[in-house]
């Protein structure tokens, strides 16, 4: 589905990238790990065409993706939820959710499935977006994405800052979506919700994957947690 090959990248003259790689097959879930500034924000930026790659390939179904336009990507099936939201916060509910159906020219049809996952939202499409608890802006933000009824989801740590019962939805949304075949890699530091999802974790360090694991091979103690992501 989605293949990163050996891609650099960063920002102005430094560096952030290194060769890193990683896949994600439909239905399946990778969880991305690492120290802050190993790079894992950057990757996903990098995929979305926000960061262009200076080397290395993207490629989406087999088909290079590396050089299009941030504005194409989006519209070939990839959505994107970014650390901190990233609403229009002056709009409202309905109209936040009506910018995600107009990127892929979705519907009503898509509207309903999506409120469905988020019945919360339901009751509030004439409330303005920046008014939204945190929890209720994270769900705004993964419903806009999933207007796009998206291949591949993105998703830079979705649950940071948030109540318990909101991780719990928005986990057991994330596992409802791999059920439909949606490919989803997941940037997440608490190792407890990652075993919990997940089908592989590749660890970053320094801008490149230093391993990729599968999770059923992985316990809270494994070594691999203190030596890529412990402080």
């Amino acid at each position: 589905m989605l293949r990163v090959e050996e891609i650099e990248a960063g920002y102005g003259g430094a560096r952030v990238l290194r060769g890193l790689s990683l896949s994600v097959a439909a239905g399946e879930l990778l969880c991305v790990m690492g120290r802050n500034g190993a790079g894992k924000s950057t990757a996903l930026k990098a995929i979305m065409g926000l960061v262009r790659p200076s080397a290395g390939r993207i490629l989406l179904d087999g088909v290079p993706i590396e050089a299009l336009p941030a504005h194409r990507i989006p519209r070939l099936g990839i959505a994107y939820v970014p650390q901190g939201r990233r609403l229009f916060a002056e709009l409202t509910v309905a109209e936040n959710i009506e910018i995600g159906l107009m990127t892929r020219g979705r519907g009503t049809e898509t509207r309903e499935r999506v409120l469905s996952l988020f019945p919360r939202l339901r009751d509030r499409l004439a409330q303005v977006s920046g008014t939204l608890s945190g929890g209720e802006q994270q769900m705004l933000a993964i419903a806009r994405a999933l207007c796009l009824e998206p291949k591949v989801l993105l998703l830079d740590e979705p649950t940071e800052g948030l109540q318990p019962s909101m991780i719990t939805l928005i986990r057991e949304t994330i596992m409802a979506l791999k059920s439909t075949g949606v490919a989803t890699v997941l940037v997440e530091q608490r190792v407890e919700a990652v075993l919990s999802i997940a089908d592989r974790v590749s660890f970053v360090v320094n801008g490149a994957t230093a391993e990729t694991l599968d999770a059923a091979r992985l316990t809270p103690d494994a070594p691999q947690f203190r030596q890529y992501v412990g402080v």
